[in-house]
């Protein structure tokens, strides 16, 4: 069919109005894109952001969060782009708290200034939130940021108290079975630490936020325990860890709790099927309960205790049952010789699940008063902190015993070292000068001959 003037001016018209409209599409979505920011993360180790603990901790913080960096201006011709990097590492955090503000000092534009503020590494970076500051150093990663983060929201800083000089698991030590691993990360986050001589004092020093009982190897003397009762019986919140069901010393705070505590050990031989022991055991299910609100994580357990603990109306006490392990296994009786003990007999074991944590509450005073007991220490210690969710758990545990539960989350983890590495002979330089202008140059050019051609074709035919 013979083209006529009409229909010529007709195509035009359309194309042209096409054109516009495409055009005016594009810059629709450049203004929306300033507006609104989506960003879905598809890298191995999400890197472009922030964890699920992160974004928690940021909800719960209510007020501006000010950074003000002192670096010096980058320099693109040498590859310095510290500012810029820092600009998008903060901006994962700008996109879930918009009051987020940052801002540059050229440190050697301001000498005075660095040395009234403390000023010793360029890139360092003062953090101020509810009028508390704290300053961070390059490099950063997501953990770091956000422990800082955690400890400028932390309402309490009374110190946890523990208990020693009993054979306890030590809060400090580096031994497998000492607690110094999970000290540390408490450190992190804000917690200060003390060791009260109760063979000096009268009391249990009331200024702590809570007392560790960390499974003492020998019986606590009569005065110590004593004066623990007492710190109980007067609101005092306590975080009691125990290997065994021998209460060493302690029988009149154990009674005082409607505390029991299993003789036989938790068993469970489906551990066999993960290379384990069958006196290691598995939890994935959680009470109902602020301190395992929303945790989904595996924790680990050697050698576990039943725990039960009975609310008295005496004493006020709200129950609640915190861990259960061993859903194919059972609760070994210490009637049992040792050969027998792998062998389930429901005239003497109790079938799984096993319960073998309690967190226990009552109204006292104006601020209340709460306990938490794990028939486990050794899930605390520097072998196990790092299984599952073992740190989770317990850092959930002191929060919630502190009365930080807003700060009760899923700690945000380290992000795996995903870089890659290009050899520096000229074989890996030429691989990586193609693959990079692969993108950049060959690949959009060969498109748009591609588009081109077609064009071209359909208007010949």
């Amino acid at each position: 069919m013979k083209k006529n003037k009409k229909l010529r001016l007709q195509y035009l018209f359309q194309n042209s109005f096409f054109i516009l409209l495409f055009f005016a599409i594009i810059l629709l979505v450049g203004v929306l894109s300033n507006q609104f920011v989506f960003v879905k993360d598809m890298t191995q180790a999400s890197r472009s952001i922030l964890t699920k603990g992160s974004v928690e901790i940021l909800e719960s913080m209510n007020g501006p969060i000010n950074m003000t960096v002192f670096a010096t201006n980058d320099d693109a011709n040498k590859g310095d782009n510290f500012r810029k990097g820092l600009l998008d590492f903060v901006a994962k955090y700008q996109r879930e708290k918009k009051d987020i503000t940052i801002s540059f000092v050229n440190p050697t534009l301001e000498p005075r200034l660095v040395e009234e503020l403390g000023i010793r590494t360029d890139g360092e970076v003062i953090v101020e939130f509810n009028k508390r500051t704290e300053h961070i150093t390059p490099p950063f990663a997501e953990q770091e940021l956000t422990n800082l983060l955690v400890r400028l929201s932390r309402t309490n800083n009374k110190p946890i108290m523990y208990l020693d000089g009993h054979g306890e698991k030590n809060l400090l030590g580096l031994k497998n079975h000492d607690l110094g691993a999970f000290g540390q990360q408490l450190e992190s986050k804000g917690f200060k630490f003390s060791n009260p001589d109760l063979t000096a004092l009268n009391e249990v020093p009331k200024e702590g936020a809570m007392l560790v009982i960390a499974s003492p190897q020998v019986p606590v003397t009569k005065p110590e325990a004593s004066k623990i009762l007492k710190y109980v019986e007067s609101g005092g919140n306590i975080l009691w860890l125990l290997d065994e069901n021998n209460f060493q010393g302690l029988d009149d705070l154990a009674k005082y709790l409607g505390l029991t505590v299993s003789e036989g050990k938790v068993v469970d031989k489906s551990s066999l099927d993960f290379g384990s022991s069958e006196n290691i055991s598995y939890a994935l299910v959680y009470g109902d309960h602020p301190i395992t609100k929303n945790f989904m994580l595996r924790t680990q357990y050697s050698e576990a205790h039943g725990i039960f603990a009975q609310g008295t109306y005496e004493n006020g006490w709200a129950v609640s049952d915190l861990i259960e392990v061993a859903p194919n296994g059972w609760l070994t009786s210490s009637k049992k010789n040792d050969e027998k003990k792998l062998i389930f007999d429901p005239k003497f074991d109790k079938q799984g699940p096993i319960n073998i944590a309690v967190a226990m509450s009552r109204k006292y005073g104006d601020v209340g008063q709460r306990v938490v007991v794990v028939g486990n220490a050794s899930f605390l210690s520097n072998y196990f902190i790092t299984s599952g969710g073992n740190l989770d758990l317990g850092i959930n545990m002191v929060n919630w015993l502190s009365g930080d539960d807003q700060l009760i989350t899923i700690q945000p983890m380290p992000l795996k070292d995903v870089n890659v590495t290009i050899p520096g002979d000229d074989k890996g330089r030429l691989i990586a000068w193609t693959i990079f202008h692969l993108f950049q140059y060959f690949i959009p050019v060969g498109l748009f001959g591609l588009g081109f051609w077609v064009w071209y074709r359909r208007r010949k035919a």
